[in-house]
């Protein structure tokens, strides 16, 4: 397995294709609007070096026998789901954010993995084989992947195939004997500054109408005709400078609009073209799969916002016990998506590709948990902090370290500490609550109200009811009148 200075390196040798604020990017490993997250994923390279986390975040190649990272592995059982919950909050710990220019596309290998095994047993297609072939390579080059599944989708009440524009979900164009055309885009999708690779999947299940969108594949980031645009906002201009306005030099977030202009995608690396039917399967393994780990990943930050928020308190003068209440509910946060994730990760089942998919019902409870709890969390980080964390009121870094009235800044932002030491602190918790550091707790692997639509497909309310006529013995078969609309 690579470490981080190998990482950074293979980044280096690519061919520049990401554009921000109209510049195009030549290095993302030194530009400002693209380190932090490389840095980020760097870690990974390095953590899975030591002892303590070799079990979190490598395993063994089901393909090869050969020890992986698990960024790059299939998931064969509770246990590897479990390492998987665990690693997302490890990752959260060391970097203080996202990593998702790997998770995401973990996911989406896994869930295409068992949608290929269906597609060649029902159909004599030969998916499974290439996306086998496509993973040892991965496995060999220890490359890092993102997953690209949101389109734009244009207007939301029309199919793919009934919007005015056929670009605004990604779409073959053409086939030929050795691959594919497509056109279109992905949106949003997290870490794409740090990868090699962006593993593609469609967004939603699809059916014969929209054939042309149900498509996969795995492709170089710096592939011709793949335009990619940074498109997470700076705060202020922060962003782009040094010093501890932006807390953490050792990760961050980036977000990208992925532009395809009639891109060749080559045979050997497309995994569906045109299997509409599995669309909707290959999704829900997704789902499965990202809503049940996202527990881990908002915990992970939720410890360090705990930390966050108890070294302000010590700033302050104050005792962290003091708000023993409030950081007792922030714990019970952390605890409960982490606990749903993992108990989706036990009671889950074995499809026969060997893909250990969870439990649908929680991933999606954690879900809508996810969409609310980290929230909290932030509320009351920033509640313990005060106002110099919250209001927006802080003085820049360049400010503090003014050389004309940095050290009166300096002596009225101390308290229990130097006012240097307090800032930082201050900037942190912004950054962890209101800044770069949020992750996409509301949207990211889709909306609440969407898992609450799931929660309803997969819940037996007849069956409840029905248990509630044995306990009280009750016979009678009680019915209600459809209302007309």
């Amino acid at each position: 397995m690579k470490v981080s200075k190998e990482y950074k390196q293979s980044l280096k040798k690519m061919r520049p294709s990401i554009y921000k604020f109209g510049e195009l990017i030549k290095d993302v490993t030194t530009h400002p609007a693209t380190k932090r997250t490389v840095e980020g994923h760097a870690q990974i390279f390095d953590a899975a070096q030591k002892k303590e986390y070799k079990d979190i975040l490598t395993t063994k190649s089901c393909l090869t026998q050969k020890q992986v990272v698990r960024y790059l592995s299939i998931i064969r059982s509770a246990d590897d789901m479990i390492a998987n919950v665990r690693m997302k909050r490890l990752m959260f710990n060391l970097t203080g954010t996202c990593t998702g220019g790997r998770c995401a596309g973990f996911n989406a290998l896994n869930a295409m993995w068992a949608a290929t095994y269906n597609m060649d047993k029902d159909l004599g297609t030969d998916y499974h084989k290439r996306i086998k072939n496509w993973l040892k390579d991965a496995q060999e080059q220890d490359i890092t992947i993102s997953g690209a599944l949101t389109d734009p989708k244009g207007d939301r009440t029309k199919s793919p195939s009934q919007q005015k524009d056929p670009d605004m979900s990604l779409h073959v164009v053409k086939k030929k004997d050795d691959g594919i055309i497509v056109r279109g885009a992905k949106v949003m999708i997290c870490g794409v500054a740090a990868s090699n690779e962006i593993f593609v999947m469609p967004g939603t299940g699809l059916k014969e109408a929209d054939k042309d969108y149900a498509v996969s594949f795995a492709i170089p980031r710096d592939i011709e005709n793949l335009t990619v645009v940074e498109s997470r906002r700076p705060s202020d201009k922060r962003e782009l400078e040094e010093g501890f306005d932006i807390p953490v030099d050792i990760g961050g977030i980036t977000q990208a609009y992925l532009l395809f202009e009639d891109v060749f995608v080559p045979k050997e690396r497309v995994f569906m073209c045109q299997e509409f039917a599995y669309t909707l399967e290959a999704v829900m393994n997704f789902i499965a799969l990202y809503r049940a780990a996202i527990g881990g990943c908002v915990a992970g930050q939720g410890d360090v916002m705990i930390g966050a928020a108890a070294l302000m308190a010590r700033a302050n003068g104050l005792s962290e016990k003091i708000f023993r209440e409030k950081i007792t509910e922030m714990i019970i946060n952390n605890e409960t998506t982490f606990g749903i994730g993992v108990a989706a990760s036990v009671l889950g089942k074995k499809h026969p590709s060997g893909l250990w998919i969870p439990d649908q019902l929680l991933s999606n409870v954690n879900k809508v948990h996810v969409g609310k709890l980290p929230y909290d969390t932030k509320r009351l980080t920033q509640d313990i902090a005060g106002g110099i964390a919250e209001t927006g009121c802080l003085p820049s870094c360049g400010d503090i370290n003014n050389q004309k009235y940095g050290d009166l800044l300096k002596k009225y932002l101390k308290a229990n500490c130097s006012g240097e030491t307090r800032a930082k602190i201050a900037r942190l918790i912004e950054w962890l609550t209101i800044g770069a550091g949020v992750p996409g707790c509301m949207h990211g692997g889709g909306s609440p109200d969407g898992a609450k639509l799931m929660i309803n497909a997969k819940s037996d309310i007849n069956h409840y009811m029905e248990l509630a006529k044995h306990l009280a013995n009750i016979k009678e078969d009680i019915k209600v009148e459809s209302k007309k609309k």
